[in-house]
């Protein structure tokens, strides 16, 4: 049971492929120019930023998919994707669905979430994901409904 239990709360995994079907529909609602977090082998677009490309130092244009690191980094990266909706890009993350963390409140609360209903099986695993997921879409240039955070925290 503790051995079950450890993979809930562990942070050893942080990148978890999107699936190519749940991908795909988002796709056709979208029609993305970037993926933000991505390696050669899993983007899921043509154009697309990886580990070397540091994300969080470029700009992202257009229509774009963040499936970011879903360890401590995470933050930086919705920080990020909200900040660079309010230059005019419209950033459609896939995240775990964390309520009770600081970034879901700080940034999270500012974009359209949608709480996905069962578990996803990310590309490649063995199981469903151990947490559950969201999208939270940061529209081009549109504030939440919240007020607005102070983009340097």
């Amino acid at each position: 049971m503790v051995s079950r239990l450890h993979v809930h709360f562990s942070s050893g995994k942080d990148e978890w492929e999107t699936p190519d079907d749940f991908f795909a529909e988002l796709d056709a609602t979208f029609h993305f120019d970037l993926d933000a977090c991505a390696s050669p082998h899993n983007a899921k677009c043509s154009r697309y930023l990886t580990k070397n490309d540091d994300a969080l130092k470029q700009r992202w244009n257009g229509t774009v998919f963040l499936n970011p690191p879903y360890g401590r980094k995470i933050a930086a990266f919705i920080r990020k994707a909200y900040q660079e909706s309010l230059l005019g890009s419209t950033v459609v993350c896939l995240v775990p669905s964390r309520t009770d963390t600081h970034w879901w409140h700080r940034y999270a609360m500012f974009g359209e979430r949608f709480h996905l209903r069962g578990r996803l099986w990310f590309k490649g695993a063995k199981a469903p994901a151990p947490f559950p997921s969201a999208v939270v879409i940061f529209w081009s240039g549109r504030l939440g409904q919240a007020i607005r955070p102070d983009p340097q925290t």
